[in-house]
């Protein structure tokens, strides 16, 4: 494999891992709480289909934008009254979630446009376009670097770096401020935390909104910047993937970022086939390296890679003493 490929597959795995990336931090908020959250899946399918049906409709990407995050936020909010108020079984009704947004994408997007439930392609300013970073031209002669930050690290969308910034964001948030320490303390010991009068309910809400949002822009970035609009079932198992991740990392922002690198690069692999077979010099099938991402899930979910202890109250619904 020559450089020249090796930057192309790093650019590919920087796309791919961007969603993951954004749902595994999701997860992180809404679990680190004590919420465990299976609809990861669902909120980041409803978004794509709201972004790209706004998009579609508004001509604009950032109202699509706000239209994903805005349609995440509802599941979301449906998810805390299921889990927070009533105390009913979090990971049921975070299934239920998937199993709605399922159906629910389809229908709303074919009674809109009629396309079997895709919607029109986005072109324009329904698109989040790529963005060249600074000084790309001056350092396109330096060796090795000069390629690297033009092709790998530059002409992205503004969504990619914005799920960037949001790993060292979330690692501030939750170990340098009060409401991180709260937030932490929730998952651990809720009852602790409520004798220090401070909300279970408020603190738990916050999270499963913070996961809202960005579940929110992870679909608005399948829908408007990775792909040219929603399709049927586009997140295609991604939000079990980035759960897959999250327990990788042992609920921690900065490893979440190398374990969804890791998903991404896998994704990344499956789209060149031909660097794999020119490498082992032998006929990989097709099949095989697309489900390489599942199988890594599968293994990480058996424990394979180490033992990963959640939060002590996690999938407990509290119940206040009187």
């Amino acid at each position: 494999m020559d450089y020249a490929t090796l930057l192309q597959i790093l650019a590919s795995t920087l796309r791919l891992a961007t969603p993951l990336l954004l749902a595994c931090l999701a997860g992180l908020y809404s679990e680190r709480s004590g919420i465990f959250d299976i609809g990861l899946e669902g909120k980041m399918l409803m978004a794509a289909m709201a972004s790209g049906a706004i998009a579609a409709m508004t001509g604009s990407a950032w109202i699509g934008l706000a239209a994903g995050i805005g349609a995440s936020l509802l599941l979301a909010a449906l998810h805390g009254v299921a889990s927070i108020t009533f105390r009913g079984n979090q990971l049921i009704s975070g299934v239920a979630l998937n199993f709605v947004a399922s159906g629910a994408t389809v229908l709303i997007a074919q009674a809109l446009f009629q396309q079997g439930g895709r919607t029109p392609p986005l072109t324009g300013a329904a698109r989040f376009e790529p963005l060249a970073l600074p000084f790309v031209d001056t350092l396109k002669g330096v060796p090795l670097f000069g390629p690297f930050y033009a092709q790998v690290l530059s002409g992205h969308s503004i969504l990619v770096y914005l799920a960037l910034a949001a790993v060292p964001a979330s690692w501030w948030l939750l170990y340098r401020t009060r409401f991180g320490l709260r937030l932490r303390a929730v998952g651990e010991n809720p009852e602790s935390v409520d004798t220090a009068g401070v909300s279970v309910i408020r603190l738990r809400y916050t999270a499963v909104a913070l996961t809202g949002v960005l579940c929110g822009v992870a679909g608005a970035y399948m829908a408007t910047a990775l792909q040219a609009g929603f399709g049927r079932e586009m997140t295609a198992g991604r939000g079990y993937i980035a759960l897959a991740a999250l327990i990788f990392a042992k609920w921690r922002p900065w490893s979440a970022l190398w374990a969804t690198l890791l998903f991404g690069f896998l994704q990344a692999l499956a789209l060149r086939p031909d660097v794999i077979e020119g490498t082992l010099h032998m006929k990989i099938p097709v099949s095989f390296l697309d489900a390489l991402p599942y199988i890594l899930t599968v293994i990480v979910l058996a424990g394979f890679v180490g033992r990963a202890i959640p939060p002590r109250a996690g999938g407990e619904p509290y119940v206040k003493e009187r």
